[in-house]
């Protein structure tokens, strides 16, 4: 299993906290092995998360010792983790000491969590289910990625590998645990034998620059959002000379963007590495070399290691030429078991056979790289004809439109702006992109895009906020 091996690694640095503490490996996994001894084993267990060393060794614990986790968000709704607790029974609750959640025993605490039975029945679930997460890092919803054993420890290796990590590198934690991309780093970290700084500061805050410089960070991940909101910051200007290489994922990254940021990377001597993933592939799919940032912005570039990507058309057919828009099909062991939406499903097994039919919309160039265009889903009929909203939204966000999400029914696409911009021109730009009348465009100004925890737009909820 991924965290069998950490021993190894002895007396090197794994976590360090914001207060300044820092934990050995040793230390990790002592207290990890203590925590989980308290649970028994192919039991389930709730750890209500934050970037935090009782998350992080709560975690390694588990899935040392054959529990299964699921993680969430810890500052998670009352009615929202009821909900879950009666869909799912699970035995152990792990979350942070004043909290409490019905009636239960606690087993244990460090101090700042503890572990509650929750006096459910121990239930049958499936020997390779390692952990659950929820989709996309929502935290109300009962339906759950399953993930196995071998998900996870094949889809670490291939990252690893890719972005070759070693016992050097050190990240800072930029998501939260309970998403998979900012889960994934933790475990690639601590599986090469690095480091990560655990911190709740976001990157507006100057403590989380300061905890950067000071424990000389090489890496960070972040999400579309993020590399927006740096581009304000202005981190070209930004004096970072301990970064190796920063990542994207977590949706896609405007081309003239990625552009920039691969262009100022290079200037810095930093790798700037475009991936894609999704919670139902473990974390990545697909990444961008470095060395193509600039050349092939705008793309995720190729296969992770171990892996295959392909395009269908409408009838299935794979795709065999160039600049074809078809559907991205994912093929590798990374592909998780299927989902949950209900405590009887963590008995099933493999459901997707290696197999992801992720509903991105794909073109592969001449060279083999992939460019994501648009979502199956992401649609709308104007006047008759089929117009992306993904594309709309890349086209706004080209024209220098950064802060803007596209939604809207059949004839009639919305932008919803935080922008004080000119309605009536935005219209007319749009009109001349799609070569539609712009009585088929609204604009609708709002203080803020509804957004998640990893920075991903609600769309569902811009529906609300009026035309």
């Amino acid at each position: 299993m991924i965290f069998d091996q950490l021993e190894k690694f002895g007396d090197a640095t794994a976590l360090i906290e914001e207060s300044g503490k820092v934990w050995t490996f040793a230390q990790l996994v002592a207290e990890a092995d203590n925590i989980a001894g308290y649970m028994e084993k192919r039991s389930v267990a709730f750890l209500l998360c934050c970037n935090s060393a009782s998350a992080v060794t709560a975690y390694v614990g588990a899935l040392r010792h054959g529990v299964v986790p699921l993680l969430l968000n810890g500052e998670v709704q009352d009615d929202l983790l009821e909900h879950l607790l009666t869909t799912y029974h699970p035995k152990y609750l792990w979350m942070e000491v004043g909290r409490k959640s019905g009636n239960g025993t606690v087993l244990y605490s460090d101090g700042n969590y503890q572990l509650w039975d929750t006096r459910a029945e121990i239930y049958p679930i499936h020997d390779e289910l390692a952990v659950l997460l929820s989709t996309s890092g929502s935290t109300g919803s009962p339906k759950l990625v399953r993930q196995s054993y071998q998900n996870i420890m094949v889809n670490t290796l291939s990252i690893v590998k890719y972005l070759s990590l070693t016992s050097k590198d050190r990240a800072i934690t930029t998501m939260p645990m309970y998403y998979t991309y900012g889960l994934s780093i933790i475990q690639t970290q601590l599986f090469a034998g690095g480091s990560i700084v655990l911190t709740e500061a976001s990157m507006f805050a100057r403590v989380f620059w300061e905890l950067l410089k000071q424990h000389e960070v090489t890496n960070f991940g972040g999400v579309p959002y993020t590399y927006e909101m740096l581009k304000r910051m202005r981190f070209g200007r930004m004096d970072l000379p301990s970064l190796r290489f920063i990542t994207q994922a977590g949706g896609k990254l405007a081309a003239g963007l990625s552009a920039e940021f691969a262009e100022v990377c290079a200037e810095k001597g930093i790798e700037f590495i475009t991936m894609y993933g999704a919670c139902e592939a473990t974390a990545r799919m697909a990444y961008l070399p470095w060395e193509y940032a600039q050349e092939k912005a705008g793309s995720i570039g190729i296969a992770v290691p171990e892996g295959r990507l392909a395009l269908t058309d409408d009838s299935g057919s794979e795709i065999t030429t160039s600049d074809i828009d078809g559907e991205l099909i994912y093929y590798g062991d990374n592909v998780t078991l299927g989902y949950a939406e209900c405590q009887d499903d963590l008995s099933k097994g493999d459901e997707n056979h290696g197999v992801l039919h992720t509903g991105d919309i794909a073109r592969r160039d001449g060279d083999g790289f992939y460019y994501i265009t648009g979502r199956k889903k992401r649609f709308l009929k104007l006047f008759g004809n089929r117009v992306s909203l993904d594309a709309v939204e890349a086209y706004l966000k080209s024209q220098g439109y950064l802060s803007c999400a596209c939604a809207g029914v059949d004839d009639k696409l919305v932008v919803y702006t935080t922008e004080d911009i000119n309605s009536k021109e935005l219209c007319l730009s749009l009109s001349e992109f799609t070569h539609l009348h712009s009585s088929a465009f609204a604009v609708v100004q709002v203080e803020e895009i509804p957004r998640n925890s990893s920075g991903k737009i609600l769309y569902d909820r811009l529906k609300g906020l009026g035309v």
